[in-house]
């Protein structure tokens, strides 16, 4: 498993690499069309928006490791191990929760954008916003995984040592 896993993560990062470089040759792109050419393209501007949103939202559900969050853990350093792992337990379940309990009105949301199309490149916002049902799905699988790695096991050795 932890070489499919080891697999998985770097098929992930080469596909948010690709993106990264679809939007630096699309901001190229448009910096030749708009000085140099002085003939600005409109459609890159929406390119680079569109693979932005994509980068992102990817990004966070694939390549960014929980440990590499910004997390405000003062009191949860301070707790012993028994409460920190009980504290971790409910702060997973209650994101997972809060996710699945928003996917139903996303999806409506996301859905009815197929009826909307974007300005320049003409492709339905559906597609263009789907990526954030990636990453709700992918955080709550995520989130549901922690807990039961939690239940199973307890607290890794390192987690909570000040780095």
């Amino acid at each position: 498993m932890n070489a499919f896993s080891h697999w998985l993560r770097k098929g992930a990062e080469a596909i948010g690499a690709l993106l990264m470089l679809a939007l630096f040759a699309t901001f190229l792109l448009q910096i030749f069309s708009r000085y140099a050419m002085n003939a600005p393209f409109g459609w890159t501007l929406e390119l680079c928006l569109l693979l932005w949103v994509w980068i992102v939202f990817f990004g966070a559900a694939f390549i960014v490791r929980r440990t590499d969050h910004i997390t405000f853990d003062l009191l949860y350093l301070a707790a012993p191990k028994g409460p920190r792992r009980v504290m971790a337990i409910i702060s997973s379940l209650s994101i997972a929760a809060l996710l699945i309990w928003s996917f139903l009105p996303t999806w409506d949301w996301i859905d009815f954008l197929r009826i909307k199309r974007s300005a320049t490149l003409r492709i339905p916002m559906r597609d263009i916003f789907s990526v954030y049902m990636i990453f709700l799905v992918a955080v709550i699988a995520a989130c549901l995984w922690r807990t039961v790695t939690l239940l199973r096991r307890g607290l890794d050795e390192d987690e909570g040592a000040d780095a």
